[in-house]
């Protein structure tokens, strides 16, 4: 269970039994500026993506929807982002900077071949938040990129996939996980 609900959850079953006690019980609050349980906000540029904006979209809420340690928001005008999304002509790849930081080629490439738009875009946005590729490798996992085929259209990253995610995320408050300046990952 997600620290912040375990949190909320806790508070809620206190209460309870000191009500249950004859204590007045108000429900405690759950601090909401409470830094260590706040997701890490990245930020992502698609101004560029060309005619995959909506695949970067739903690739960013895919992740958004599977973990909790940290949150991808379209930047604001003006906003400098920490992920820029790029179309070219090339084949889909990922140059991190630093962990939640980088650039996404969106390559036509692999989307001429067949791939699914959404699936290269979750799979791009992994490596920006960590995880490197595992191929060969099965549809059911994200990462394994384009060794699962081009019948994989499976967007969704599998439970280890997801753990990683947030342990990579869940201290980011307390370290800063580094991922080598400039690696470029081509799947």
């Amino acid at each position: 269970m997600h620290p912040r609900v375990l949190a909320r959850v806790l508070a809620a079953v206190l209460a309870a039994t000191f009500a249950l006690m004859g204590g007045q019980a108000a429900a405690a609050p759950v601090p909401v500026g409470d830094r260590a349980l706040a997701p890490r906000v990245v930020t992502y540029d698609a101004s560029a993506s060309a005619e995959f904006r909506a695949a970067v979209d739903r690739g960013a809420a895919i992740w958004n929807e599977s973990v909790e340690g940290v949150e991808l928001r379209p930047a604001r005008a003006g906003q400098r982002a920490d992920i820029r999304i790029l179309a070219d002509n090339g084949w889909p790849r990922a140059m991190t900077t630093a962990l939640g930081r980088g650039v996404v080629y969106m390559g036509r490439q692999a989307v001429d071949q067949g791939y699914d738009t959404v699936r290269i875009s979750s799979h791009e946005l992994g490596h920006i938040l960590g995880l490197p590729d595992r191929k060969p490798g099965p549809c059911s996992s994200l990462m394994s990129g384009s060794s699962a085929g081009t019948a994989c259209t499976n967007p969704y990253p599998n439970a280890a996939e997801k753990a990683e995610v947030e342990d990579n995320f869940g201290s980011s408050l307390t370290r800063s996980a580094e991922v080598p300046r400039n690696m470029v990952i081509v799947d």
